[in-house]
């Protein structure tokens, strides 16, 4: 593997993070200017648009990438430079159309979504009001999209990369400021800072953009694109062109759409359904902003890993299978799932048994007593969020999409068919169970499919996963005990600082417990292999 593709993975991970770090921790203070009220609200119309996102790029930029570095690979750059220009137009068009329709059914949604003519002090104009405000950005996102996937399509992910850090910065800077001024400085109206925090997305696009346009500037003349061609120009027909490229895009849209979906169910089903059973209006509000935007936030960074694994593993297992090489795919199914365990299980773990003073780190004041319910339930599903990421790519590898969506669909059926009964029973964590349930079942139909087409055998995974819930459980008792003997002097609900102090020795304790005893069963060594031979002493590997 090249040293530049290595790098430019490399660069294009860290720029991902940094923006998802950078998304996390914006909720801190927006939360406490506009409480679980705005936040619910914020939810409401973010929901709609991420949808519609999804609708309009539909994994075209992705694809478009993969285009273009195919037909460069083989010298054909005037092929990549005409489906660069006819997907600009692409995206232009759907990106519009998506603005056009969520714009004007705001209304139907804000109705779908509140479930009443008001609530929690929101009203459906307010909530329309917000959806129109965010629905903007789709003129601009989806060809923000596209260029980043030209550039990438080229081995250049440096332009990715910046552009999603200034983007995240310019979209946070814009909407912490806007709130603020609104609602402290101005006396404003919640409804209307909400609306341009939502706005917000489109003013950190154009920052996106502008940083795109810099890089283009800049490498116009040296592009790979700009060159001629090295071999005669296929001529292909636009027609050809888009079919090859939708073709590509099902995978990459299908790994994005689970959550989104799921969390989609929710903000058009969890209202209605709490308000059915019989539960106060202002409390079903502020449970829907904790569900739906508050712990998610928090649980969000270990599937980011799975997801990055579940991307970067599609190209690997697809030519493991095309060359019938099975040996090698049933090691890179192997180490994918070991890896996802040895990294998330612990960290859903942990996050459930310190619960209390992790909601009370990022949102102090707010709600604290749902969300800390909420998110003890929530962090454990963040596993079922990975490991179906992973699943889905796996198919997605040996290609087996249709399997992959089978397997998405049915989770969805189950979702929709328990959602209302659990949450009608069990509120907030009723909805978490749902979920649960929706992505347990398609797990279990997605590795079967995995098993009969790819002849996997689970037995090395379950006895290594066996083995990595040992060392978590150990892990645990030691976060639990040292929780216990630092709260006997430090109370977590007193506020930040003492939170921070908890999760810290906690924390330290946990982790230092785990790695040692990863390393002293030689557990680190199996899955991660040589690449921290430097690091540790030197000794004989047992077999």
């Amino acid at each position: 593997m090249s040293n530049k593709f290595l790098r430019g993975t490399l660069v294009l991970t860290l720029g991902t993070y940094i923006s998802r770090l950078l998304g996390m921790i914006y909720i801190i203070p927006f939360v406490a200017i506009v409480g679980t009220t705005g936040s619910g609200l914020y939810q409401t119309g973010y929901a709609q648009y991420t949808i519609f996102l999804s609708i309009a790029t539909a994994g075209f930029p992705a694809a478009v990438s993969k285009f273009v570095s195919k037909y460069n690979s083989i010298g054909d750059y005037e092929t990549s430079r005409r489906m660069f220009k006819a997907g600009l137009t692409v995206m232009l068009l759907t990106g519009f159309l998506a603005f056009i329709v969520l714009y004007s059914l705001a209304p139907i949604f804000s109705g779908k979504a509140l479930a009443d003519s008001e609530m929690g002090g929101i009203t459906l104009d307010d909530a329309t009001l917000v959806i129109r405000m965010v629905s903007i950005a789709l003129i601009v996102v989806p060809i923000m999209s596209l260029i980043r996937g030209f550039f990438q399509g080229h081995q250049s992910m440096g332009p990715t990369a910046v552009s999603q850090v200034i983007e995240q910065i310019v979209r946070i800077v814009f909407l912490l400021g806007a709130v603020y001024i609104i609602i402290e400085v101005l006396n404003g109206s919640l409804v209307l800072a909400v609306g341009y925090a939502t706005f917000a997305a489109f003013v950190g696009a154009l920052g996106g953009l502008v940083v795109l346009f810099i890089y283009w500037v800049r490498r116009k003349h040296t592009l790979l694109a700009m060159q001629e061609n090295t071999i005669p120009t296929k001529n292909m027909s636009y027609r050809t062109m888009f079919k090859e490229v939708f073709q590509y895009a099902g995978p990459f849209v299908f790994v994005g759409l689970a959550i989104p979906i799921y969390q989609y169910i929710d903000t058009n089903m969890f209202n209605k359904a709490m308000i059915a059973s019989g539960v106060e209006k202002n409390y079903t509000w502020d449970v829907y902003a904790v569900v739906l935007l508050l712990v998610p936030k928090l649980v969000m960074i270990p599937v980011s890993l799975a997801t990055a694994f579940g991307l970067t593993l599609i190209p690997s297992v697809t030519e493991s299978f095309t060359t019938n090489n099975r040996p090698l795919l049933k090691k890179q199914i192997d180490q994918t799932l070991q890896l996802i365990m040895f990294f998330v299980l612990p960290a859903v773990v942990g996050l459930s048994l310190l619960a209390g003073p992790a909601y009370t780190l990022f949102y102090a004041g707010e709600s604290e007593e749902i969300g800390r319910t909420i998110l003890l339930w929530y962090a454990p599903v963040a596993l079922l969020f990975s490991l179906f990421t992973v699943n889905a790519a796996i198919l997605q590898g040996i290609n087996k999409q249709k399997l992959a969506v089978i397997s998405l669909v049915i989770g969805i059926i189950v979702k929709l068919a328990v959602n209302a009964p659990l949450i009608h029973l069990f509120q907030g964590v009723g909805s978490i169970l749902a979920t649960a349930l929706g992505y347990i079942v398609s797990l279990i139909y997605g590795f079967a499919m995995i098993k009969r087409h790819a002849g996997y055998s689970f037995k090395v995974f379950l006895k290594r996963s066996t083995f990595i819930a040992i060392l978590v459980i150990v892990m645990g008792l030691v976060v639990s005990v040292l929780n216990s003997i630092v709260g006997s002097f430090v109370d977590y609900s007193d506020g930040r600082l003492q939170s921070m102090i908890l999760l810290a020795v906690s924390i330290s304790g946990g982790v230092a417990v785990y790695i040692y005893l990863a390393y002293r069963s030689h557990l680190l060594e199996r899955l991660i292999g040589n690449r921290f031979a430097r690091f540790l002493p030197k000794r004989k590997m047992e077999s």
